[in-house]
């Protein structure tokens, strides 16, 4: 009889296990892709309903900042759309992201390890019952982001299956949003100049390209401007190539900040920047031009206390939708070319001989 009873039990069991297998391995296979709204929609969608929550939301890591950022939540009331890691009284989703550790409380007025007091807690009101589940996303030791799990529905405590659960879908999402992440800097590092941050050359001529396509299909015309760095040999020969590339990294800061937001600047070559102008006049672009010679100018570089001082030489030009990529570079690089031979620290611009 006893047999019979353990056996019964035992069978049970395994189709428990075997309901929630079915349940898991769909839903692992839809985290494991590039798409963060697809993994935020599973997380805040259906994870809740396989572990018996009500509320899910979903923070990603702004790591450079130290902020948490709201991707997605099912909650019906307000929610914080930002957490800082570096408030002064940490909240419960602060203490598991800077301790990487998984906090359940099956009380969280009791709860002890670590002690969360209702102060840390802004819409504690607003939930049925006091257990949550806070899972720091980890992937490769760093954390990544964090999922909140809360009101967990017909107990007060977790078992062990809960533990295991929360912390499998925990790696799956965040090894799915590390890799979300391995996969955008890898772009960056594919269409961005390494030391600047600019476009590097190949995503320029994409980028003017898809420029033309633009204005012949709106109409406007675009302005090109290319820019050398005055004397780099001579800062690299005197201070050394570390000075040089501190010169160019400060000259591409100083082009950014005189630019709109629409404009695109690259890096073209070793010491040469270019910047197309959408919709942009010659007389415009003019004005653009004297900015940035100007920002240059202004100020030296500090090197091994020594003052460096820069200065950049511009050539620009403006350009109907019907000419073709290599034609623009090359007639704003003549302007260019004039403005290194007119004294350097200068703007020229390409002036078309009228055809006769």
């Amino acid at each position: 009889m006893t047999r019979n009873k353990k056996t019964d039990r035992n069978a049970v069991d395994h189709q428990h296990r075997t309901s929630l297998l079915e349940q898991v391995t769909p839903l692992a296979r839809e985290i494991n892709c590039l798409d963060i709204d697809r993994i935020a929609e599973v997380c805040v969608g259906k994870i809740p309903g396989v572990v018996g929550f009500r509320f899910a939301s979903l923070y990603a890591l702004d790591e450079a900042n130290g902020i948490l950022h709201l991707i997605k939540h099912n909650h019906p009331f307000p929610i914080n759309k930002i957490v800082s890691l570096n408030q002064k009284a940490s909240s419960p989703m602060v203490m598991a992201a800077k301790s990487k550790g998984l906090i359940l409380t099956g009380n969280i007025d009791t709860h002890t390890k670590p002690v969360i007091r209702r102060s840390q807690r802004t819409y504690a009101q607003n939930y049925q019952t006091r257990n949550c589940a806070i899972v720091p996303l980890i992937c490769h030791e760093r954390v990544v982001g964090v999922l909140n799990l809360a009101d967990k529905t017909g107990v007060e405590d977790f078992d062990s299956e809960d533990v295991s659960l929360i912390e499998l879908f925990g790696q799956l999402v965040g090894a799915s949003i590390g890799n979300i992440r391995l996969f955008e800097k890898m772009q960056r590092q594919a269409t961005t100049d390494g030391l600047t941050g600019l476009m590097n050359h190949r995503t320029f001529y994409e980028a003017l390209e898809r420029e033309l396509w633009r204005a012949r299909r709106h109409g406007g015309t675009i302005a090109l401007i290319m820019a050398d760095v005055d004397n780099l040999k001579q800062i690299n020969d005197a201070y050394g190539h570390r000075a040089g590339d501190k010169a160019i990294i400060e000259i591409s800061h100083r082009i950014r900040e005189c630019i709109r937001q629409i404009d695109l600047a690259a890096r073209y070559g070793g010491d040469e920047f270019a910047v197309i102008l959408p919709n942009t006049g010659l007389n415009a672009a003019l004005l653009v031009c004297e900015r940035i010679v100007d920002a240059v100018a202004r100020s030296p570089i500090l090197w091994q206390r020594e003052q460096v001082p820069l200065s950049i030489s511009v050539g620009v030009g403006e350009y109907g939708a019907d000419t073709n990529p290599e034609d623009i570079t090359n007639r704003s690089d003549q302007a260019l070319y004039v403005a290194k031979h007119s004294g350097k620290n200068t703007v020229r611009a390409f002036i078309p001989v009228p055809q006769q």
